[in-house]
């Protein structure tokens, strides 16, 4: 059937159309449809509000991982001015923010003639020098406000074990002691394996309970316990200072790593060593000392000291000196210049004015990629 309805009435029907159309728009939107003039923040309608156009003019941001070495890391605008053009950068590349990552950190012990610490020296006692360059220091704290974490780690193989109950209550004295808020400290033994006893805390308690436990062994695996150590330290934030205390007899036997793979994990994840070497034969003709030579370049290169006691009783002291030279570390801070080339060691030297004193402290960094 075809349709009454009368030319005339049809005009009407579009006219009234018309006027309402017209009549609903808002100032200054009259020449727009309704659906053109809806909220941007609007999700009705299907199409995601945040979805990136072609032609973006958003800033490009640094390629590489967050915290990557060498890298300085832009930062995105927060979701409160963010445009809609922004919105879909890739997941990996929100939240970033600007970190400088050519800040080199140098801890510094300064000693007199009696090997005590020197407290509360100025800045201006101080120089620093990369690669013979005399630096500009950014940062100088005269007693490093940084945390510790610690790896206290002791040689179980037989030739050390007969000393092990000195050693034991020596450590438990100094875990007691060392530890202050913030700090965290883990307990390793190492024979042929490197073996974690307790997991970095605070917990005094349970941390001298891990060392009263420490089984015996058969042989010492002295680099895979400076590798492993400083890997695990290397986890850790990198905003606090990694020590690792080496009680060993520094009979290298059986490790997995040789020297050169343990001392330059030392130097890249930045940890200080200090060595305590238990000699069971005083007389090196008696001995094999490849082991606490070696210890001693890796120690010396990472700024930190050696000790060789006479008997176990004077390990009690030895750990109050290293207690109280980690209380009394100067911390400067500088950005290379010259900058040196990616994966490159750099070496450091930090000299005291005051002749009546000594700096300690890494002799050398890597540098990250550029």
């Amino acid at each position: 059937m075809r349709n009454a309805t009368s030319p005339a009435h049809r005009a009407t029907l579009l006219a009234t159309a018309v006027f309402l159309v017209l009549g609903s728009s808002t100032p200054g939107q009259s020449d727009r449809p309704p659906w053109a003039q809806k909220n941007k923040s609007s999700t009705s309608g299907g199409t995601d509000p945040n979805s990136t156009t072609a032609n973006s003019g958003s800033s490009t941001v640094s390629a590489g991982p967050v915290g990557e070495p060498g890298k300085t890391v832009e930062p995105i605008p927060s979701a409160k001015t963010e445009s809609s053009t922004d919105s879909q950068e890739p997941a990996t590349q929100r939240g970033r923010i600007r970190v400088n990552v050519n800040l080199v950190n140098v801890l510094v012990s300064v000693i007199d003639d009696h090997n005590r610490p020197a407290p509360d020296l100025p800045i201006e006692d101080f120089q620093l020098f990369e690669e013979g360059v005399q630096q500009k220091i950014e940062i100088f704290e005269s007693e490093t406000s940084q945390p510790l974490d610690l790896a206290l780690m002791i040689d179980a193989s037989l030739s050390a074990h007969k000393e092990i109950s000195f050693e034991q209550e020596a450590a438990a004295h100094f875990i007691r002691q060392v530890i202050r808020p913030g700090d965290r400290l883990s307990v390793f033994a190492f024979d042929e394996n490197v073996t974690q006893l307790a997991a970095f805390s605070d917990n005094v308690a349970t941390l001298q309970s891990a060392v009263r436990r420490i089984p015996p062994g058969a042989g010492t695996s002295i680099y895979d316990a400076v590798l492993l150590g400083s890997k695990a330290l290397e986890r850790r934030d990198e905003e606090r200072r990694r020590v690792i205390i080496l009680v060993t007899d520094a009979g290298e036997t059986t490790s997995r790593a040789d020297f050169d793979a343990a001392r330059k994990e030392a130097l890249r994840s930045g940890t200080l060593l200090y060595t305590i070497v238990i000699r069971p034969v005083k007389n090196e003709s008696g001995r094999n000392t490849a082991g606490e030579h070696a210890l001693e370049t890796i120690t010396d290169t990472t700024g930190g000291a050696m000790f060789f006691p006479d008997s176990p009783q004077e390990l009690t002291a030895i750990f109050d000196t290293i207690d109280r030279e980690l209380r009394t570390q100067y911390r400067l801070g500088y950005y290379p210049n010259p900058r040196g080339p990616a994966n490159s060691y750099r070496n450091i030297e930090v000299k005291v004015l005051d002749g009546a004193y000594r700096a300690r402290h890494r002799k050398t960094y890597l540098t990250g990629p550029q």
